[in-house]
């Protein structure tokens, strides 16, 4: 992203401890970018490997005062933020008949969902008033262009956020904000390192990183990385249902339960 101005550009990133967050935020940092970052776990914040003076923040997403607190706090620090990735993210297999998954279906929902908008906000009016390019990143995935078995909370978590950041991104566009969409298909992370099918057009997490950030500096409102599982996904929407059924009712399922 080429800013007009000579000042570092400011990126906020959740999710940032592990996997893709992780991944942005070794890619801005490169870049040389002052970050804010937002995890989980403070020892797997401190381990990233790059240094600078960066703001690190132990937060759970879903503890939203503790999020709009890191936010504000980053905010009255650096002046604002150029681009806001709402990163934080997991992943399930879940049955609705499964009483014990209502829990998951909950949880995913308010990872990917409901954090999502608890990230941008805080950030909103900041960058209603600021100049220059402001980003706000919503990461969602190949898997919520169609519901697949075993994944019902994940697929449908995923095309909440695709339907969310396209509305806000109506919303924005007046301000000058541009909302991008990222759809992930498989990256190497540890979160798609649990699944026990084949994946293809496996990507490195780096380049899909850079990738990313380059769809980002364009300002591109919704991006599919990598571009084959864009083609893919283009398919995936035309499928009648008959057809989608019939090709899909026998694929493997989603495992593995949503950490507390």
């Amino acid at each position: 992203m080429t800013a007009a101005r000579s000042r570092r550009l400011r990126v906020f990133i959740t999710g940032a401890s592990s996997g893709i967050g992780a991944a942005l935020a070794r890619e801005y940092a490169a870049r040389g970018a002052v970050l804010g970052l937002l995890g989980r776990r403070t020892d797997a914040l401190r381990a990233l490997p790059f240094s600078g003076d960066h703001h690190l923040y132990t937060v759970d997403v879903t503890d939203h005062a503790a999020l709009a607190a890191a936010a504000a706090d980053f905010i009255a620090r650096e002046g604002g933020a150029d681009v806001v990735i709402a990163s934080a993210g997991v992943s399930a297999g879940t049955l609705t008949e499964r009483p014990d998954d209502l829990v998951d279906f909950a949880r995913i929902f308010a990872i990917n969902v409901t954090a999502t908008v608890a990230t941008f906000a805080p950030f909103v009016e900041t960058m209603k008033r600021d100049t220059g390019p402001r980003r706000l990143v919503a990461i969602g995935s190949v898997a919520g262009i169609r519901g697949m078995k075993g994944a019902g909370a994940y697929c449908a978590s995923k095309s909440a956020v695709h339907t969310y950041a396209e509305s806000l991104r109506l919303e924005l566009q007046p301000h000058g904000i541009r909302v991008v969409t990222i759809a992930p298909g498989y990256i190497d992370t540890p979160m798609t390192r649990q699944n026990r099918f084949p994946m293809p057009f496996l990507m490195p997490v780096d380049r899909f990183a850079a990738a990313a950030a380059r769809a980002i500096d364009a300002g591109t409102s919704y991006r599919v990385i990598p571009w084959p599982m864009g083609v893919v996904a283009k398919l995936l929407r035309l499928l009648p249902n008959v057809l989608f059924d019939a090709l899909f009712a026998h694929a493997p399922t989603k495992s593995g339960k949503v950490a507390p």
